[in-house]
């Protein structure tokens, strides 16, 4: 395991001790509405800190953008950023619905270096480096080699915070519903865009979502042999939060359709 990458998963799995302990008392967490939909608990705050002092102790100089405390660091213009989510899918947590991880990622000059999506309550931990592949526990993992729409699993994410966009998110997920095996929708994108490295979902889209939501998730998608794209088929997803992911031949597929309904209001 690269060094740097190895320094990420000793923070997940710092973080993750927190998170799981916290989880056999939910009734005591205190959650607070950060907007309507979108809520913080004291164990996101405990575990992003727990996570920072990890990456700080090891990297002084590099910067941070993490959820709950934004970007901070010694150079916050460092080439280095670390990219951070203490818990993606707080809503899940706070509602004892297992399905939510931390996500962790490092970019250098703006390119994804190392990624790590950790699913504290299945101890199933994805990582990647850039040009080394993609792993779950160690185990190569590669999307899959489903090349028909029609009998693929499609994962997604509702309209959440903002609902400018709703009609045209509705009219894709009507499209691809009709053309697909399903639609999964299970509230946590970075464990989604895990699921399409590893196979388990052939592909995903979602829009409005945060550089942390996305960052691991993508490089893992790129290292398993898959394609990651904005709506338009660029590479800004970081920037513009709207995402289309999968496999070759599903990617292909879905891109099309997203497409044809993302209308005037969506550029990327």
């Amino acid at each position: 395991m690269h060094p740097t990458l190895n320094i990420a998963v000793k923070a997940a799995r710092r973080a993750g001790s927190i998170i799981n302990r916290a989880s056999l008392q939910l009734d005591q967490v205190s959650v607070q509405a950060k907007s309507p939909n979108d809520f913080v608990t004291e164990v996101d705050q405990a575990a992003e800190a727990a996570i920072i002092e990890v990456l700080r102790e090891a990297y002084p100089e590099h910067g941070i953008l993490a959820e709950e405390s934004g970007a901070s660091g010694e150079s916050v213009n460092s080439e280095y950023q670390w990219i951070i989510d203490p818990i993606d899918g707080t809503t899940n947590f706070i509602h004892g619905f297992p399905q939510y991880a931390i996500s962790i990622a490092l970019t250098k000059n703006g390119a994804l270096e190392q990624g790590v999506v950790y699913d504290v309550t299945r101890n199933e931990l994805f990582t990647a480096t850039k040009g080394r592949g993609a792993f779950l526990n160690d185990r190569r993992i590669r999307v899959s080699k489903r090349v028909r729409l029609n009998e693929s699993l499609i994962g997604t994410g509702f309209p959440f915070r903002e609902f400018d966009h709703v009609d045209a998110y509705l009219a894709m997920f009507k499209d691809l519903t009709q053309k697909t095996a399903g639609i999964r929708r299970p509230g946590a994108a970075s464990l989604d865009l895990a699921y399409v490295a590893c196979g388990r979902l052939d592909g995903f889209w979602e829009m409005g979502l945060q550089p942390w939501d996305i960052a691991a998730g993508a490089l893992l998608i790129q290292e398993a042999g898959g394609l990651v794209s904005d709506l338009a088929g660029e590479g800004t997803y970081m920037e513009t939060g709207n995402v289309v992911a999968g496999s070759p031949k599903i990617f292909g597929q879905i891109l099309p359709i997203i497409q044809a309904h993302r209308g005037t209001a969506l550029q990327a």
